[in-house]
This record gives structure tokens, C-alpha cells and sequence, in this order.
């Protein structure tokens, strides 16, 4: 059935002639498998090569990183996208390079086991080229569309490389579609863009993991404030760029830029109070809390929470803070716009003490 997605059957195939033959013709002969694009002769695949798009980050990837999750829980990444791949002269060599060899006819014979061997690398070969003709419905145009060479590239569906083994990868598993040069097939709603090159970007945000000053260090003790805050230098906005040249010269981009916005304290226990009563820090002065120092004792924090009974012997209470992250882009295109923001938990345990006092007669 055409479309549908048989993960071994080309690698078996080929892997078949490979091993019958020591042949030259296989499934990707320049790429590296990581994603796949599905055939239509029974259900087989095409094996494609990784996306040619490229994430870069302002100052490289930071070490310890964590990916976000979507406050909507019904948006996603795209598992696939539609890319071009392949001009008319790769086509013809792959397709050629595939078929049967043309026997000789004079030189040695053949024995009979040789020669079922050979017929059975030649039926292999010529599956592989159909599987190849079908995808690239090769019938619609003349000689692969050679000239048309430099006039456009065959689009073909790529996987999300974070998504490979997802499901919703298979829906970019359409045939090949011709694209002619300078011309991007706008109804097809998985074609490459900047807003899908924005949304990829997004899972590569590299977004450090929520780690807590507070003070006093591990000595809460009731009815005595605790500050909280966040490293200014370490949670500040940071963005990546996903990029994509085409060949004939079209240049792709999107800049995906993740911004801290606020952080939420839940203290763990009702028999706590938290700063502000909400619970919920803004950023301020690009920073979120407030470093505590000795002139500050007599003040209200502005980020912090108050236990008002101990935890008890051998407990703590679970402070959770959830930093909330603004997610934007911007195209090279001029387009742009939100994707939802993403939240980051993290729990500390807060073991809090009553204040011991000595009573004399």
C-alpha cells in the first residue's frame, strides 16, 4: 500500500545485492539513513539522507541543558518537512546506477549456480528502480527532466532528526514533487520555511536547568524569610538559528529567541507563605528574585517563600519552582511571530526548624 512505512524492506533489499554481489547500486548512495522517505511499490522505503538544515547558537551550545516543554500540550515541532534534495542529474545517476549490469555475450560461461545468483542480483536491482521511478514518478517527465538541469530540484520528505522514530514522521511520505527554481510549492503546508525552520529550532534552544540561590542555605527555620533568585548571568535570553542554502542560491532562516519571564514558587506545604502571594516572580531589572546581603535582613524579600511549622524530624518540604520561558521568531523573510511558551521545574527539599529557646525560672 503506497505511503506506508516498512522499515527494513529497502535496507534488506539492498542490503540483499550488496551482499550477493558486492554491487554498487544501492537505496542512498550519498546518504546516511537517518531519515527516510517512503517508496510506493508495496509499501517499500526509500532511505534519504539527513535535512541539510543547520542550527547555529549565539556562542555555541551551553553545557547541562534542558529541552522545554510547551505549555500547550497540543503543539509540537513538526516530525517532518518537505525539502529540496535532488536535481534531475543525481536522479538519472542514482537510477542508472541502480539497473542491472548489460551481460556480455562472449567471455566465460556462466555455471548454472552463478547464474541464478546473477538473476536474482538483477531482480533486485530492477526493484530498486522501480521503487526509485515510482517515488520520483519518473513516467511524468522526459529523461529524469535533465533539461531542466540548474531550473529547479525534486522535493522530497525529510525527518526531523529529534522526531525520527515519531509517527507523525510518516505524513511527509508523499512522492517526490518537482519544484521549479525560485518557486516554493506553497500548498503544500510541510514545505520548508521559515516558520517550520523556527519550529525546529525551538527543541534546540539551549536553555540552562533551573538551579535556586537561596538564603539562608539549607537553615529555614519558621517564621524567618527565605530569598529566592536566579544567577543573572546564567538565565538570560538565548536563541538559535536554523538555516537552510538551497542550491539555487535561495537562502532560508529562522531565529528562534527563548526569554525568562517568570519564575513560580510552590512551597511544598499549605502552611507556608510565599513572595509575592502569588507565588509568581517577574522578571526585574533583567533579573529574577533579588540576591540577598546582610543590609537587607529587615526586608521583605521580593522572590522568596516563609515556612510557618516545621517539617519534622527527618523531613523537608518540596519547593518546586517552575521557570516559564517567552519563545519568538524571526524569518529571514520578514515573517515572525510567538510559539507557545515553555516551562522548566526543578524541586529543592527545604528542611525547616523551629527556633529552640530556653526558658529559666
Amino acid at each position: 500500500m503506497h505511503g506506508v512505512i516498512q522499515k527494513n524492506s529497502i535496507i534488506a533489499l539492498t542490503t540483499g545485492i550488496l551482499l550477493a554481489a558486492s554491487a554498487t547500486a544501492h537505496a542512498d548512495p550519498k546518504g546516511s539513513g537517518a531519515s527516510r522517505a517512503p517508496g510506493g511499490t508495496d509499501g517499500a522505503d526509500i532511505t534519504a539522507e539527513v535535512s541539510h538544515v543547520q542550527i547555529t547558537g549565539r556562542g555555541g551550545k551551553a553545557k547541562n541543558t534542558v529541552k522545554l516543554n510547551p505549555k500547550d500540550p497540543d503543539w509540537e515541532a513538526p516530525a517532518c518537512w518537505y525539502e529540496p534534495k535532488t536535481t534531475p542529474k543525481e536522479l538519472k545517476e542514482k537510477i542508472e546506477s541502480a539497473k542491472p549490469d548489460k551481460k556480455k555475450e562472449s567471455g566465460s560461461i556462466l555455471g548454472g549456480l552463478e547464474e541464478s545468483n546473477q538473476k536474482a542480483v538483477d531482480g533486485l536491482r530492477n526493484q530498486v528502480v522501480n521503487i526509485y521511478e515510482n517515488y520520483y514518478q519518473t513516467d511524468k517527465y522526459d529523461d529524469y527532466n535533465i533539461d531542466k538541469q540548474g531550473k529547479g530540484m525534486f522535493w522530497e520528505g525529510v525527518r526531523n532528526p529529534n522526531k525520527a522514530d515519531a509517527p507523525k514522521a510518516d505524513a511527509c511520505s508523499e512522492h517526490a514533487i518537482w519544484v521549479p527554481k525560485g518557486k516554493p510549492p506553497k500548498s503544500m503546508p510541510l514545505a520548508v520555511s521559515p516558520k517550520i525552520l523556527a519550529q525546529y529550532a525551538y527543541e534546540e534552544l539551549p536553555i540552562p536547568g533551573t538551579e535556586l540561590s537561596v538564603n539562608p542555605e539549607n537553615k529555614q527555620t519558621v517564621n524567618l524569610d527565605t530569598w529566592v533568585w536566579l544567577n543573572k548571568g546564567r538565565f538570560k535570553p538565548v536563541d538559535v538559528t536554523a538555516s537552510l542554502d538551497l542550491l539555487d542560491g535561495t537562502h532560508l532562516s529562522a531565529t528562534t529567541t527563548a526569554k525568562p519571564t517568570s519564575l513560580t514558587l510552590e512551597p511544598g506545604t499549605d502552611d507556608a507563605k510565599t513572595y509575592p502571594g502569588s507565588g509568581k516572580c517577574v522578571v526585574k531589572n533583567g533579573q529574577l528574585g533579588e540576591e540577598y546581603s546582610v543590609g537587607k535582613k529587615n526586608q521583605t524579600p521580593p522572590c522568596g517563600v516563609r515556612y510557618l511549622r516545621a517539617s519534622g524530624q527527618n523531613g523537608s518540604y518540596p519547593l518546586k519552582a517552575t521557570l516559564t520561558w517567552k519563545i519568538a521568531w524571526k524569518g529571514s523573510d520578514g515573517t515572525g511571530g510567538d510559539l507557545p511558551a515553555g516551562p522548566f521545574s526543578t524541586t529543592k527539599n527545604m528542611t525547616v526548624k523551629e527556633i529552640q529557646s530556653i526558658v529559666h525560672d
